[in-house]
């Protein structure tokens, strides 16, 4: 696999670990870059984009992010907080009333954040073609545990909690929010939900 970018001196075992995952571990497409003391040290990219493994990777590809963008969502609550305009420690059910349903009235906006909320899945898992029903239904279910006092990974549901709870605080989406507010003024290539474009 060729491998296209460039390593600073002493990070040439990168790059090779970097061109293994083609070779040994069945990569298709993939990035890296690494900044050490804010200087960019690895910037490398290879294999191919798409699902036919026709057209390659180029720099600057866009590619999912998962899971982080969890720390980019929580961003948003913390901006709004700082602006005034939402409540860390209010009661979410504050500015989500149908949320305080069936023992999560005291469930604060810092739990939805910290995984601390008791809902890290849904009662019923949703079709494809119910996604949008998410927020109503974490809302409306009961916690696991008593919010607040203990933790677990919101990994299904925590897209739902801080996009709604910033839906109702702000009235757009949390996607909107980011391209409006973050990535347009910082001129960032980060988005939740694709543009056309």
């Amino acid at each position: 696999m060729d491998v296209q970018g460039t390593v600073a001196s002493g990070f040439e075992p990168v790059k090779d670990a970097f061109a293994r995952n083609f070779a040994e571990q069945g990569e298709r497409g993939a990035a890296v870059t690494v900044y050490r003391h804010g200087q960019k040290v690895v910037d490398l990219w290879g294999g191919t984009r798409d699902i036919d493994g026709d057209a390659p990777w180029e720099q600057g590809t866009a590619t999912i992010v998962r899971s982080a963008t969890k720390g980019v969502a929580a961003a948003v609550p913390l901006l709004l907080h700082q602006r005034g305009h939402l409540d860390l420690d209010a009661p979410v059910g504050t500015y989500w009333p149908e949320f305080k349903a069936r023992g999560k009235e005291r469930t604060l906006v810092r739990h939805l954040l910290s995984h601390r909320a008791g809902v890290p899945v849904l009662d019923r898992p949703l079709r494809m073609d119910e996604l949008a029903e998410g927020p109503a239904s974490v809302a409306a279910q009961a916690p696991e545990w008593e919010p607040g006092t203990g933790h677990g990974y919101h990994a299904q549901t925590y897209s739902w909690l801080v996009g709604e709870l910033v839906r109702r605080v702000t009235g757009r989406g949390i996607g909107s929010w980011i391209a409006d507010e973050l990535s347009g003024p910082l001129g960032l290539d980060l988005w939740l939900g694709l543009p056309a474009a």
